[in-house]
């Protein structure tokens, strides 16, 4: 778990100093999923999700579906992750409930500690939080 937390926590600063601010219609959907400092997320769009250098952290993210080849959107803290061509209202709209569900939890690694305990518990599909951000998104703001 710590190398977890140290790796989100790195990506997340890079997305901060990095990234886009949310247009006024990303700020909108980010409010409508009940996101408190949408001001604060800020958004890079990549090529392709950064993966772990660490062997064993980059196998649990593939054998749990967190990190795979289909995965287009990855939230960490304030920072989103999207992939190149997949940019959408529905998208990011499910990136910020992520958002606002590490604003409930209140850090990356306390979110990430239930997260991913859900996801080994009942898979990635099933998690609650998974659940919450597909039932949060939102086609048009």
């Amino acid at each position: 778990m710590p190398r977890a937390v140290t790796w989100a926590e790195a990506r997340c600063a890079e997305i901060l100093s990095n990234g886009s601010v949310l247009s006024p219609q990303g700020l909108r959907l980010a409010r409508a999923v009940g996101v408190k400092r949408p001001e604060l997320i800020r958004v890079g769009v990549v090529q392709k999700l950064p993966l772990p250098e660490d062997p064993e952290l980059l196998l649990a993210a593939s054998h749990t579906g967190l990190l795979g080849p289909t995965t287009a959107g990855l939230t960490l803290g304030y920072g989103i992750y999207l992939v190149s061509g997949h940019c959408s209202n529905r998208l990011l709209s499910h990136e910020c409930r992520h958002v606002f569900q590490y604003e409930t939890a209140g850090s990356i690694a306390a979110f990430l500690r239930s997260y991913l305990e859900q996801i080994a518990l009942v898979g990635y599909d099933d998690c609650a939080y998974e659940i919450d951000a597909r039932a949060h998104e939102l086609d048009v703001a």
